[in-house]
């Protein structure tokens, strides 16, 4: 995978991550808002409506002002400004919370200005291991307001648990979301590490491949002494020897040559020399070269260059190594004596490159994938046909980079067709 690619995956992902944490966070935050604004309007009714009714059993008149004051989050006060006791008190927590519906677990207190402290109250619990015995622990803090002499304080120790388990669906959504966001982190670093493990086996065929580069040269050239030497000559098993060294090396070398330009492909290092080139001039001028491997098979090479014009803005080498490739596959995938055509012909102000086999053809469910890295359509024990599966990849990469439109149509038993449709100049 290039290096842009991973670039743009990191940072779309990690745009696309921060986006969803900062709405889900605004949306869990809102939530838990709007339902402590709900709790807190019952909790302040409720005790308006426990102190009425305190005002009531006991007949006095509740100030006017300064009546509930919330104190903390979970901490209410509610100033009667007159003596009550602890089991109207709540008796008439107990009957307010039930009409708004509050069933949460509380403690209470009542202030005693003789001792200036807050007298223990219960632990009131609406859960299953109900206790309402439960002493405090401590007594609930005093309100230090002087306009607060006789007062009651409510403490509800598990709001923020309640809230929370209100919410409980947000929250999960929210879970989710973060071990989505982590897998995107863990999936990073593994398309990283395998980036790297790439690199390094890239890197070490590479250095592997321009080593075999010497001393196939040298043995080439002693290979071609040989085939001129006079003594070799006479010799007809010595002079087939050396032909079958000199076909051997030749082979090996077209294949490090692959691997090579694969290297450099990989590296992003495609430097495209653009020229406008005679498409069927180039064709003529190399078709000697390509009649020679067709005819190393008795086989035929047909030129139907029929097309007007054929001027197209290309790189000639690589333009060059795609016509080879294109007649090799042709060549070597033909059980008989290869038929091969090389086409040229217009259409729709494009100028399309053809070449047709008489091959074994491709099955349907490897069409898609023939022009895949490595891949090679698989013949069972028989393996007469050798590569690399590199030469349709190098084509397919060459028309990408060209911005041309690569088709293949092939049927068993009636070979194959390779359509390569150009910009006409």
């Amino acid at each position: 995978m290039r290096n842009t690619i991973i670039r743009r995956v990191i940072v779309l992902g990690a745009l696309a991550s921060l986006s969803l944490l900062a709405v889900q966070t605004y949306w869990v935050l809102r939530t838990w808002n709007l339902q402590e604004q709900e709790f807190n309007r019952r909790v302040n009714q409720a005790m308006l409506d426990a102190a009425n009714q305190l005002a009531q059993m006991n007949l006095f008149a509740l100030p006017s002002q300064k009546l509930v004051q919330q104190v903390s989050t979970n901490y209410w006060v509610v100033n009667v400004n007159n003596v009550f006791e602890a089991s109207d008190l709540e008796h008439a927590l107990g009957k307010s919370f039930e009409t708004q519906g509050l069933k949460e677990d509380y403690e209470y207190g009542i202030f005693d200005c003789s001792s200036d402290q807050m007298v223990r109250g219960k632990l009131v619990k609406y859960s299953t291991k109900k206790d309402d015995s439960l002493p405090l622990a401590e007594p609930l803090p005093k309100h230090y307001d002087q306009d607060f002499i006789y007062y009651f304080g409510v403490l509800f120790p598990g709001k923020n648990a309640n809230i929370l388990s209100s919410i409980w669906l947000v929250v999960g959504f929210t879970a989710l979301m973060l071990l989505t966001v982590l897998f995107f982190i863990y999936s990073i670093f593994v398309i990283l590490r395998q980036k790297q493990l790439s690199e390094l086996q890239r890197d070490f065929i590479n250095n592997m491949t321009h080593e075999f580069k010497t001393p196939i040269s040298t043995i080439n050239i002693s290979t071609d002494v040989f085939l001129k030497n006079d003594k070799i000559k006479e010799d007809p098993r010595l002079n087939r020897y050396a032909g079958i060294i000199k076909e051997q090396v030749l082979r090996l070398n077209t294949q490090v040559e692959k691997v090579l330009q694969l290297a450099k492909i990989e590296r992003d290092n495609i430097e495209l020399n653009v020229e406008e080139i005679d498409l069927a001039e180039l064709i003529h001028s190399i078709s000697p070269s390509i009649e020679l491997k067709v005819n190393d098979r008795n086989g035929t090479l047909h030129l139907d260059l029929d097309a007007v014009n054929p001027l197209v803005r290309a790189d000639k080498l690589h333009l060059t190594n795609i016509l080879h490739n294109l007649v090799d596959n042709g060549v070597k995938y033909s059980k008989e004596k290869p038929d091969i055509h090389v086409g040229l012909r217009n259409e729709d102000n494009k100028l399309v490159l053809s070449v047709q086999d008489n091959g074994i053809g491709i099955p349907k469910e490897h069409q898609k994938r023939v022009f895949d890295k490595f891949h090679r359509v698989p013949t069972g024990n028989v393996h007469n046909v050798k590569g690399f599966g590199l030469g349709l990849f190098y084509v397919k990469t060459m028309c990408k980079e060209h911005r041309w439109k690569l088709s293949l149509s092939s049927e068993l038993g009636k070979g194959t067709k390779i359509e390569i449709r150009m910009p006409q100049r």
